[in-house]
């Protein structure tokens, strides 16, 4: 019987223009470079490393050559998608090695992997263009037979923290349309909301994770932070389409 996929999912990685700024007091560069050692130490076999955006607080050279050498001290095949703080070209231009890169599928014997691109340039919140919409329906059309995991980075479902449902993705009902005509859709994954969620939605989970550096307090009216340590997720994508997943936080 075969071994499940290990996907590992880390976002927001909010990298500064140099090395030791910090950001809501926190070394960004610091905690994304421990996160990277725990998982690598924790999981001997690693499938896909998908890394949902906002790898940037300030998009320039050096901080996307900053992520890049950090994920090269590692074998693991990475997948990066932008954030609302991302300069996409530039870490196209970047982030383009065979190993690590923008590509938007990444198939398997059972299973596919969608990336999305949910920024809405010059705002905070998400956005979906037609582009985007076909190139998944396309994708989902294509491979009736390979269970399927999407992967963005803002939120298509509410957190029930008023500020951060400001920048949901506006046409989450266009995304949400697609997946209902395509059963092999098992799950959603995204980042931007800096905190652990999960629900289910017509049979597919949709998940939430946690930065890599500071955390988003949840239900909160204003913007707040919350105690919990840096995180990330870890998923088993079994043959079947069952899902396991689990949130790690750092241990420091």
């Amino acid at each position: 019987m075969d071994s499940p996929l290990t996907i590992v999912q880390i976002t927001d990685l909010h990298l500064l223009a140099e090395s030791g700024q910090t950001m809501e007091a926190v070394d960004t560069e610091n905690s994304f470079q421990k996160i990277v050692e725990q998982v690598h130490k924790t999981y001997n076999q690693i499938d896909l490393l998908l890394v949902t955006g906002d790898l940037a607080q300030d998009p320039c050279q050096s901080s996307y050559q900053r992520v890049i050498q950090t994920l090269q001290k590692h074998p693991s095949r990475t997948i990066c998608l932008p954030g609302n703080h991302d300069d996409f070209s530039l870490m196209q231009k970047i982030i383009n090695d065979p190993q690590i890169n923008c590509d938007k599928v990444i198939k398997f014997k059972k299973w596919q992997i969608i990336s999305l691109n949910s920024q809405k340039i010059g705002a905070t919140g998400g956005f979906l263009d037609t582009s985007e919409l076909t190139f998944l329906n396309n994708a989902l059309e294509e491979r009736p037979d390979l269970h399927t995991l999407i992967a963005m980075h803002h939120h298509p479902i509410p957190t029930n923290s008023k500020w951060m449902d400001t920048m949901t993705i506006e046409n989450s009902a266009q995304l949400f349309s697609i997946i209902k005509k395509h059963s092999q859709v098992k799950a959603i994954c995204y980042g931007h909301i800096h905190q652990e969620t999960e629900e289910v939605i017509d049979n597919t989970l949709i998940l939430g994770t946690p930065s890599t550096c500071f955390q988003f307090k949840p239900l909160s009216i204003d913007y707040a932070l919350d105690s919990n340590k840096p995180g990330y997720r870890i998923l088993s994508l079994h043959n079947n389409g069952l899902i396991e997943s689990t949130v790690c936080r750092l241990v420091i």
